[in-house]
C-alpha cells in the first residue's frame, strides 16, 4: 500500500496507485543501468567515492520524533559526546537536561503531547482573550478591522467543525451499516462479485451497495479502502478533538515553562515522543539508515550522523518551536537541516528569521520539502522570498524539493506533488519510498516529505567527501547536476531530479 503524507506527518488517505511497484531500494539506483529514475547513489559510492575517507557530517531531522533504538538508526543516531545519559545534570552546560540524542521542544520537563490547535484557533484564542462577547458597538474605532477578522473567523471555524461532525456521523453510520452487510455476506474481505450479488434487506443495506460497486469497480481491494477510510474517521475526530478545539491547549499546564521569547531551554530529552513517531522515524532512515549491518534498508548517505529534533506536531505548531530547533541544530554541529514540513512565520516571523541567520553563520544547508497539495507555489507567498533582497542569503543555502516517480515518463512529477518553476528547486524521488519505521520496521511511503530527505542525504554525502565546500556550493552543485526532462522543465527551477553521480563528479572539479 502506498499512502501519501503531509509535511505535518498526517496521513492522507488515497485510493491504492494501481501500477507496477518499484523496487524497494529504487531511489538509490540508477536509471540507465536499473531503469529505475533513482539518483544514482549506488553508482556513485562504487565508481566515484571507493576508497575514499568520509567524515562525518551531521543531519538534524526536524519533525514529530524519531525511533533512536531502531535496528537500521541506532548505529547512525547522533550522540551528544559532552553529556552523560540519564544523570539529570546538563553536562555540557549547553541548556539542556541529558540531551543525549537531541531534543523535544513539544512538552515541558516531564509532560509531552501529539496534538496541536491549528492556526485559526490559535489566532481565536489571542482575539477571545481581547474581545470576548463584546458587541462592535463596544469596540473602538481603531480596533474594528481586527474585531472583524475575529469574528469571520468565529464563522468559519463553527462552518468547520459542523463539516467534520456531519462527517462524522455519516462516516460512523457508514461503518455501522457496512458491518452488518459483511455479516450478511460472510466475508472480512468481499470482492465486487460479491456486493453484485447481495439483495438488499433494506433502505441501509442498497446504499452499502450502491456505494461500494463503483469504489470496487476502480479498487477492487476492498481491505485497503476501508483502511484507508477508517484512517478519514479517525483524522476528522482528532481534528475535533484537538486541531479544531478552543478548549484544547496543551501548553496550557505548563505555559509558565513555555518561553514567550527565543529562549530556548524548554521540553525534554524524548525524542520519540508520546506515540510512535512513524513519520520522523521514516525520514531519518531515508537519510542514513545504516548501509554496513545487512539490515533492512540502505539509507543515502554512508557516514551520517542523524540528530532527531522533536518539533512538529499533528496541527500548526508554534514557529517558536521552530526556531528553537534550528538553533540547537545549528548549535550543536549540524551541516544540514532537513524540513518535511512547512516553515511557519505567522505568529512569530523574527524569531524564524533571526534562527535561520544564526544558522546561515554556522553554514548549515536547508532541505525542505514542497508540499503535497498539487499546487503551483509560484502563486503563493511563503518564506523565504527569492525576490526579496533580504532573504537572498537564505534562498542561496536553501533547497525546496517536489517528488517524483520511478518511471521516466511524462508522469515523472508525482501528481500530489506541489511545483513552481520560480519556487521548487529539484525533484528528487519521493513514490513508494521503503524506510524505517518505529519498531524495527519498514514500510513504503510517498510524498515530498520522502523527497527531501534524499536531498539532504545527498547534500550530506558531498559534506562528507569534500568538506572544504560551502552550503551554498554544495546547493549549486545539486542543482546544476540533475539529470533534466521536459516533464519537469515547468515545474521547478532546475528542471530536472538530482543526481548523485553527476553531483559528486562535478564535486570533485569544482572550483
Amino acid at each position: 500500500m502506498i499512502m501519501l503524507i503531509l509535511l505535518t506527518g498526517r496521513t492522507v488517505c488515497a485510493q491504492q496507485v494501481k501500477m507496477m511497484m518499484p523496487k524497494p531500494n529504487w531511489y538509490n539506483l540508477d536509471l540507465k543501468t536499473d531503469s529505475m529514475f533513482g539518483i544514482s547513489m549506488d553508482r556513485a559510492y562504487q565508481e566515484l567515492l571507493k576508497g575514499k575517507k568520509p567524515e562525518k557530517v551531521i543531519v538534524a531531522v526536524i519533525d514529530g520524533g524519531m525511533d533512536a533504538a531502531h535496528e537500521d538508526l541506532k548505529r547512525v543516531v547522533w550522540t551528544n559526546p559532552k553529556e552523560i545519559p540519564g544523570n539529570g545534570k546538563d553536562d555540557d552546560k549547553n541548556g539542556y537536561i541529558d540531551d543525549v540524542h537531541g531534543w523535544n521542544f513539544m512538552g515541558s520537563g516531564k509532560d509531552d503531547f501529539e496534538f496541536d490547535n491549528d492556526y485559526i484557533v490559535l489566532e481565536l484564542r489571542k482575539y477571545t482573550a481581547r474581545f470576548g462577547e463584546k458587541d462592535s458597538s463596544a469596540i473602538a474605532k481603531d480596533d474594528l478591522p481586527e474585531y472583524r477578522k475575529y469574528i469571520s473567523q468565529r464563522k468559519e471555524l463553527t462552518q468547520k467543525l459542523e463539516k467534520l461532525n456531519k462527517d462524522i456521523e455519516n462516516s460512523t453510520r457508514f461503518f455501522k451499516d457496512l458491518e452488518a452487510v459483511l455479516k450478511k455476506i460472510g466475508k472480512e474481505n468481499p470482492t465486487l462479485d460479491d456486493f453484485n450479488k447481495l439483495v438488499p434487506a433494506n433502505d441501509a443495506e442498497a446504499k452499502i451497495k450502491q456505494f461500494m460497486i463503483p469504489v470496487l469497480g476502480k479498487n477492487p481491494d476492498f481491505r485497503t479502502y476501508v483502511n484507508q477510510a477508517k484512517t478519514t474517521l479517525e483524522d476528522n475526530r482528532n481534528k475535533v478533538q484537538y486541531n479544531l478545539n478552543l478548549q484544547y491547549d496543551p501548553r496550557a499546564k505548563y505555559a509558565n515553562e513555555y518561553p514567550p521569547v527565543k529562549e530556548g531551554f524548554y521540553g525534554n530529552p524524548n525524542v520519540y515522543g508520546t506515540v510512535a513517531p512513524a513519520h520522523g522515524t521514516h525520514v531519518a532512515g531515508i537519510v542514513g539508515a545504516d548501509r554496513n549491518n545487512n539490515t533492512g534498508i540502505s539509507g543515502v548517505a554512508d557516514a551520517v550522523q542523524i540528530m532527531p529534533i522533536r518539533a512538529i506536531p499533528d496541527g500548526y505548531g508554534l514557529d517558536i518551536d521552530q526556531a528553537n530547533s534550528i538553533r540547537y541544530a545549528a548549535d550543536n554541529g549540524a551541516k544540514v537541516i532537513n524540513m518535511s514540513f512547512g516553515l511557519n512565520t505567522l505568529l512569530d516571523r523574527k524569531a524564524v528569521e533571526e534562527a535561520v541567520k544564526y544558522a546561515l553563520s554556522k553554514d548549515i544547508l536547508f532541505i525542505q520539502a514542497a508540499g503535497n497539495g498539487h499546487e503551483n507555489l509560484d502563486n503563493t507567498k511563503r518564506y523565504p522570498s527569492r525576490e526579496k533582497k533580504e532573504d537572498q542569503d537564505f534562498v542561496d543555502a536553501f533547497i525546496k524539493v517536489g517528488a517524483s516517480g520511478f518511471a521516466d515518463n511524462e508522469q515523472l512529477a508525482v501528481p500530489f506533488s506541489n511545483y513552481g518553476k520560480q519556487t521548487v528547486d529539484v525533484f528528487a524521488p519521493g513514490l513508494g519510498i521503503n524506510s524505517t519505521i518505529p519498531g524495527n520496521g519498514y514500510e513504503a511511503h510517498s510524498g515530498t516529505s520522502m523527497a527531501a530527505p534524499i536531498v539532504a542525504g545527498l547534500a550530506a554525502v558531498i559534506r562528507e567527501y569534500y568538506p572544504k565546500l560551502t552550503a551554498k556550493q554544495v546547493k549549486e552543485i545539486i542543482v546544476k547536476s540533475v539529470v533534466k526532462r521536459d516533464a519537469l522543465r515547468d515545474l521547478c527551477i532546475s528542471g530536472g531530479v538530482v543526481n548523485a553521480f553527476n553531483a559528486i563528479q562535478m564535486a570533485e572539479s569544482y572550483k
